[in-house]
């Protein structure tokens, strides 16, 4: 079995999901009278080295932003829900189990070998098979799942293993290799078996990654023409994990591209760079809920929600730009839009929470700290400081704040590469600041229920019977049909305290000497480079 490195669409520099003034498919519209460069390089920074960038077993968002850059997907999906051509020129969901997809004829390799409906029958079935180990099982395909080809007619026919509400959404979106490399899990870690637009051609850990635009790559999405000015000919990804020098270095024009989410950004603005914004959850409270841990106890676990602050929580985590999340889910296309957060999230009132940690017998010592047992309520609090620099004051904040009804907490920052270990290894946490980003709602279930690490990725180890009948119920109704269900889902999530949802913020990804469209990842057919 292949190491695992998860999390899914995880937020990171660069990892979250964006939009833009275009959608896939434009070619020079909005870019007005600026002159086109021609063969550019466009240089982008990430605030931590992706590691493993295998797209059969890596949900790191850094990671799968560059893997965009790498692997086709048969289809495209825009932040309004448009499906446009990717490797298939025609699809079709059958229903919530059927999906069949028509491939074009002019795909291929980076070794010229032609991209195929069997080819690409084999990645899907990699991913089922259990012993690849591959946490895209759930959140891309169901477990069960069968995919066919017919390399004769070009058709791919894919077999859900269960419902899924978003069948041709998940499937679609999956990164596709060359079939070589598909078993070979060192070639895939370092970008190998391209089937997109670009290929690696150097990699310097914690350093950069420098990819190479394939001429013979005219698969674009819609009507994309690849003989357009602007397209980049090289693409460089940059590990700098300060925000102030990436904003820095965009203003000088040593970076194209940079997500800056923290006070930088306003001086970004001033300067009227082109930027692509979208709303997206930042902040969001995960508890540890395993057995083994104090936080499986959802009286304690309420009781802390109503110890803190929530709004101003969000004011520090967002520089004062952000408002309350209405959900866990934010991020285009973002298909049901209810708000479930305000009516379950409970209510803070610092002296409801002390008397109800006093009624559970946590009982204050003599250090202010409270103790059960002869246990001291102490909590490991982990958090993304490579994501903003506005995390650390945060977690900051949320400590004081727990401190004042008798806490104690140990703040722990995380890099990229220690997202996985830590949430999907050692389990050494019990609060969890680190938000993911999806689109669809079909998205979280695996991170929500279902098995728990290392057998699986619900990291919190959440066990919520009344999600899980909801979510169930939803994954027969295709598409929207389904909203009312994941509603339902998701308020009982919250309504227990398994998730807390509290900021929602505008995450913009600034350009200078560029302009470029983003869909859970940026979309390099969509880069435009100017002098």
């Amino acid at each position: 079995m292949r190491s695992i490195t998860p999390l899914a669409a995880l937020v990171g520099a660069a990892a979250l999901t964006l939009t833009a003034c275009t959608v896939p498919g434009d070619s020079d519209k909005d870019v007005g009278s600026k002159e086109l460069a021609v063969d550019g390089t466009f240089t982008i920074s990430m605030g931590s080295d992706p590691g493993t960038l295998d797209p059969m077993i890596t949900t790191g968002g850094i990671a799968r932003e560059i893997d965009r850059f790498l692997y086709s997907r048969l289809v495209e999906v825009g932040n309004d829900g448009t499906i446009l051509s990717g490797l298939a020129s025609k699809w079709e969901a059958v229903d919530t189990t059927n999906a069949n997809f028509t491939l074009r004829n002019d795909a291929t390799c980076a070794d010229g070998t032609a991209i195929t409906a069997s080819m690409l029958a084999d990645n899907i079935n990699f991913i089922v098979d259990p012993k690849n180990g591959s946490p895209l099982v759930g959140l891309s395909v169901q477990a069960g799942t069968v995919a066919t080809g017919d390399d004769a007619t070009g058709v791919l026919s894919v077999k859900s293993g269960a419902p899924d509400a978003f069948l041709l959404e998940n499937v679609g979106s999956m990164y596709m290799v060359c079939g070589p490399a598909l078993a070979d899990a060192d070639a895939l870690a370092k970008g190998e078996g391209a089937t997109g637009m670009f290929t690696m051609t150097e990699i310097a850990p914690n350093s950069q990654y420098t990819l190479t635009r394939r001429k013979e790559f005219v698969w674009g999405p819609g009507d994309w023409d690849p003989k357009q000015a602007g397209i980049p000919a090289k693409v460089v990804f940059k590990v700098i994990p300060n925000e102030t020098t990436a904003a820095n270095l965009l203003l000088s024009g040593e970076l194209n591209a940079a997500e800056v989410l923290g006070p930088d950004s306003e001086r970004l603005r001033a300067k009227k760079l082109f930027s692509s914004e979208l709303n997206t959850v930042l902040g969001v409270i995960y508890y540890n809920q395993n057995p083994k841990k104090v936080l499986s106890d959802e009286a304690l676990r309420i009781a802390l929600t109503r110890g803190l602050n929530l709004d101003k929580l969000r004011e520090v985590l967002t520089s004062g730009s952000g408002t309350a999340a209405t959900s866990v889910i934010a991020n285009a296309p973002n298909p049901c839009r209810a708000d479930v957060a305000a009516a379950n999230i409970p209510a803070f009132d610092v002296k409801a929470a002390a008397d109800a940690l006093d009624s559970a017998g946590w009982k204050l010592g003599s250090d202010g700290i409270r103790e059960k047992d002869g246990v001291k309520l102490s909590l490991t609090v982990i958090h993304p400081p490579f994501v903003s620099q506005t995390f650390d004051p945060t977690a900051e904040l949320l400590q004081s704040m727990w401190k004042e009804i008798g806490v104690e907490t140990t703040l722990k920052g995380i890099d990229s590469n220690g997202i996985g270990e830590t949430l999907f290894g050692t389990g050494d946490w019990d609060v969890s600041l680190i938000p993911v980003s999806v689109g669809l709602p079909s998205m979280m279930v695996p991170f929500l229920s279902g098995k728990t690490v290392p057998d699986g990725t619900n990291f919190a180890s959440i066990n919520n019977a009344e999600y899980i009948a909801a979510a169930t119920s939803a994954a027969t109704k295709p598409g929207q049909e389904g909203c009312d269900d994941w509603s339902d889902a998701e308020a009982a999530l919250i309504a227990a305290a398994n998730v807390i949802p509290f900021a929602k913020s505008v995450v913009p990804v600034f350009g200078n000497k560029a302009e470029f469209v983003r869909t859970d990842s940026l979309d390099p057919t969509s880069i435009r480079l100017f002098k």
